[in-house]
């Protein structure tokens, strides 16, 4: 499985500053130890500008403590161009108010999402979500696009 991690799966799954229920950070830390365990067969998607670890930065620790969320932002990092468990490609950023990126149609997806949005787009991979309503919201121009998204928690990511 391919995928792009939203920045709150990371948050909720450090259990501090979240608004994620208890079931909802358990989803998230399961879910990204999958990813980074020895067998996993699963392959995180970032882009080669590094947009993505930079909006992960300023909500989690580089030094890989004290949360699973920073764990995960560390082994991002230090395994970013290894391209076994983790895989870079390249996105365009444009100044095009409707697109933001030139792998992207005209859409009204939260511009701080695009380049999870185009990350997806290149690489075929499933967004993974946890707390954010617009990859909800947005699912009919997501299935147009041909992009999956993984709720890890529906009670959090989904309209009622």
């Amino acid at each position: 499985m391919k995928v792009v991690i939203d920045t709150n799966v990371a948050i909720a799954a450090n259990g501090r500053n979240t608004h994620a229920c208890i079931k909802c950070q358990l989803e998230c830390v399961e879910f990204l130890d999958s990813l980074t365990s020895v067998g996993s067969r699963k392959k995180i998607y970032l882009d080669d500008l590094d947009l993505l670890l930079n909006e992960y930065r300023p909500h989690l620790n580089f030094h890989g403590q004290p949360g699973i969320g920073d764990a995960f932002y560390k082994f991002l990092h230090d395994h970013k161009y290894s391209g076994r468990k983790v895989s870079l490609v390249s996105i365009t950023l444009n100044s095009d108010t409707e697109t933001g990126f030139d792998e992207l149609p005209a859409n009204s997806i939260d511009p701080s999402d695009r380049k999870i949005l185009a990350i997806a787009v290149v690489s075929a991979a499933k967004i993974v979500n946890a707390l954010d309503n617009d990859w909800h919201e947005k699912r009919n121009f997501l299935e147009d696009l041909g992009i999956d998204v993984i709720q890890l928690c529906p009670e959090h990511g989904c309209l009622k």
